[in-house]
């Protein structure tokens, strides 16, 4: 019998990527990871944010061997183009014509200023799909006002609620927007090819980071607009939940658990064994749970201090109660459900070696996800998309080297 062979989903899909540090990278891997031929634009004079930024392969700093620039930028191809030199403005106009889809996240006004606009793309490509992803979008007062993710999540109110209620802000980890952003992207980069499918006609999107974050703060803004009641820091409570937090357990690793409903409580109390301060009236309801957290948090400390977290999370678990382990960077390498699951894709880098690559957390099972080619090297297949993909004579190609269209190679 025949072995069933899978089609990727985006296979044959054209894009054409402009785009560094984090969001804009996430959403054209997205398009890589199922099948479209993605082309990155990269220049030595200034490289990808991300390829300076450790952590570095044996701890040396070099633009092809960072495992930050890695995780983000599989299944694409590099090329080199000075952008603001006329021959490398003339194949970009190629590489335009040859795309279906360009996404973009620079600073606003950046590739206007090289007549590589919208307007300019569609007198080349009329039916081409373009996505410009910004702090705060293309429009408004704000929006040609550089930002990035780190700043945007204090933007999008995220610094406000983090930390504890005696102290001040804390900044949650990482760029939270530069992460969430590509989620929405690629909806809408895709609900314009179906736009496409249907009309033949391309268009442009705006897609704000702004905006796409502060709709996971939607509960504390209907909380201010219907009530004039503003949101505060409260640590790690919840309001409708006690006990919940994340608490200390063996080897100085954590389990997070949380009580929400009467019945969680009868469970909770049965996998601690029926503590006799359990059975107080100050912890008979919710109501007077709350009143009583502080203590209440200490005595639940002193019964998961005893177990691992992995101990903790399976008996909460089987009883009903929610509970999950806080884990560590190794802990999610070798964590027995995401390998399972092929979530980490080991890819072979010709500077960083055989490395855990960022996989894909939803299965297709017609058109799944594939791991084709590692993170590319600064400018590595310049020549492969000149000459094979663009058709670019030898001729042609020698004299727009010599010509410096591609800086240095």
């Amino acid at each position: 019998m025949k072995k069933a062979t899978h089609k990727q989903a985006l296979k044959g899909l054209k894009v054409l990527d402009f785009t560094w540090v984090v969001a804009g990278p996430i959403s054209t891997k997205y398009l890589g990871d199922y099948g479209a031929t993605v082309i990155k634009i990269e220049s030595r004079e200034h490289p990808d944010f991300l390829r300076t930024s450790g952590p570095f392969k044996d701890h040396k700093a070099d633009p092809n061997g960072t495992g930050y620039f890695a995780f983000f930028n599989a299944n694409k191809f590099s090329m080199l183009l000075k952008l603001n030199h006329p021959q490398g403005l003339l194949i970009a106009k190629k590489l335009i014509s040859w795309a279906d889809i360009v996404v973009e996240n620079y600073v606003p006004g950046t590739l206007e200023k090289l007549g590589l606009d919208y307007e300019h793309m569609k007198a080349i490509n009329q039916d081409i799909i373009m996505i410009s992803a910004s702090g705060q979008g293309q429009i408004g007062p704000y929006a040609r006002v550089p930002i990035g993710g780190n700043w945007l999540s204090a933007l999008t109110g995220f610094f406000w609620f983090s930390g504890w209620p005696d102290s001040g802000v804390s900044q949650p980890y990482g760029a939270y927007s530069d992460l969430i952003s590509p989620r929405f992207m690629i909806v809408a980069i895709l609900a314009a090819l179906r736009y496409r499918q249907k009309t033949g006609k391309g268009q442009y999107i705006d897609f704000s980071q702004f905006e796409s974050g502060i709709q996971f703060l939607s509960p504390a803004m209907l909380d201010w607009t219907a009530n004039s009641r503003d949101g505060e820091r409260i640590g790690n409570a919840a309001a409708s939940s006690a006990p919940h937090g994340v608490f200390p357990c063996l080897e100085g690793r954590w389990c997070a658990l949380s009580v929400s409903t009467e019945d969680e409580w009868t469970a909770f109390c049965k996998v601690i064994g029926g503590a006799r301060w359990t059975k107080e009236v100050k912890y008979a309801s919710l109501w007077n749970r709350k009143q009583n957290e502080d203590e209440l948090n200490k005595l639940v400390a002193q019964w998961t201090i005893r177990h691992t977290p992995e101990q903790v999370m399976l008996l909460m678990q089987k009883a009903g109660v929610p509970a999950g382990v806080v884990e560590s960077t190794k802990d999610l390498c070798e964590d027995p459900q995401l390998k399972f699951r092929n979530h980490f894709w080991t890819l072979d880098h010709p500077v960083i070696g055989p490395y855990a690559h960022l996989g894909q957390a939803s299965i297709l099972k017609e058109t799944p996800a594939k791991p084709r080619m590692p993170a590319p090297c600064l400018g590595e297949h310049t020549e492969y998309v000149c000459r094979k993909l663009l058709n670019i004579s030898d001729k042609e190609f020698v004299e727009y080297l010599n010509g410096g269209a591609f800086g240095v190679l």
